[in-house]
């Protein structure tokens, strides 16, 4: 998996999403402003309001991260930044779905199901001819020649009337039901966590490989929602708030059992990490407990996430707990994200009986690491 996240195209991806999150935040927050001062959607909720607002969003985040990968992988592979860009841009402007249509707002909301992984291809395919060209042509030249390969082949695209975006939606309805499993869902749970424990930083290994499609399926909910259908899928992005209070390894409920530990290092290590952990950013605590490479609080760190990953799924499948269909930022707090995210106050309850089971299940834990860490200081004193 290291190696994996290493690759120029992979970690460039990693590196471009988050700057992509900023043109869908910006985006959103224009689009929900327009239509609430130009009363584009009178009388409807606000939150089919926001659902309104966030699917031309992601066709903004399309738009942006297919400027940012190319310049990202770029400085990774050494290719010369214009001609990657040009290539990328041109070839995501030749796959966009026809027609174009008179409405910005509408069209950029057809993008939106599909747009990220125009995107990728996008650049994907101008690196790979790039690489190809430069196995032939001296450099100077292989990068121009790259980029016009590339747009040469989503031209061709055009000419034989295929439709990148169908195409990519038709491929992705296998993967998303094989990936809107309980299995999946907790596969992708025990890869990040054990990462994290051999200080790996599990999220932003498989965000590259899991965030496009699980957002791709969120995006395919909020649409759902917008047009009163019931959502399709069950693991989304926002499935994982559930899972992950606190961040990682579900670190809220230890971030406070240590604030009140009655060992003096970490009862500080616990009261200055808490506040950071109510945002979900337990990098600190993960650090300074250490909850890495720690093997008092390596069970509670992997097993706590797969029992609230089962609790959850379970209560979202059987229909206690409605399907998330927004996509809500990791670092708003549990139980405010939660409820923006399924619009059902039952949430924050599944979210409040989450972290009952993730404190109980660390506490135990907790007690043993501070009579090891009392023993320790003992011992040196």
């Amino acid at each position: 998996m290291r190696r994996l996240g290493e690759l120029p195209f992979i970690a460039s991806l990693r590196d471009a999403l988050p700057w992509s999150f900023i043109g869908l935040a910006a985006a959103f927050l224009g689009v929900l402003i327009a239509e609430l001062v130009g009363g584009t959607l009178p009388g409807e909720t606000l939150g089919l309001r926001v659902a309104s607002a966030l699917l031309p969003a992601f066709g903004v985040m399309a738009a942006t991260l297919v400027v940012i990968l190319p310049i990202r992988l770029a400085r990774a592979t050494h290719y010369t930044v214009a001609p990657l860009l040009l290539g990328s841009v041109g070839a995501f402007a030749l796959a966009l779905p026809r027609p174009l249509g008179p409405d910005p707002i509408t069209y950029l909301r057809v993008l939106g199901t599909a747009g990220l992984f125009v995107a990728m291809l996008g650049c994907g395919v101008t690196a790979a001819w790039t690489a190809l060209a430069r196995r032939r042509v001296a450099p100077a030249l292989s990068d121009w020649l790259g980029a016009l390969l590339a747009i040469g082949t989503f031209g061709a695209l055009i000419a034989l009337h295929v439709s990148l975006p169908a195409a990519i939606a038709s491929a992705l309805h296998p993967i998303a039901h094989l990936g809107d499993t309980y299995l999946a869902l907790v596969a992708i749970v025990l890869v990040e966590t054990l990462l994290w424990t051999a200080g790996v930083h599990g999220p932003a290994v498989l965000a590259a490989i899991v965030t496009p499609v699980y957002l791709t399926m969120q995006m395919q909910n909020t649409h759902a929602f917008t047009v009163h259908a019931p959502l399709p899928y069950i693991v989304v992005v926002s499935l994982f708030l559930f899972v992950f209070p606190g961040g990682a390894g579900a670190t809220l409920p230890l971030a406070g059992l240590l604030a009140i530990s009655r060992v003096p290092r970490l009862r500080a290590v616990g009261r200055a990490t808490f506040v950071p952990s109510l945002f979900n950013l337990n990098e600190p605590l993960l650090f300074a407990a250490p909850v890495v490479f720690n093997p008092h609080l390596v069970l509670p760190f992997v097993g706590v996430p797969i029992v609230l990953a089962t609790i959850t799924y379970a209560a979202v499948a059987t229909g206690l707990v409605a399907r998330a269909a927004f996509y809500v930022p990791s670092s708003v707090p549990t139980f405010i994200s939660t409820y923006v995210a399924t619009q059902d106050l039952r949430a924050v309850a599944l979210a409040a009986l989450n972290i009952v089971v993730a404190t109980a299940m660390y506490y135990p834990f907790v007690r043993a690491y501070e009579r090891h860490v009392s023993r320790t200081q003992d011992d040196k004193g």
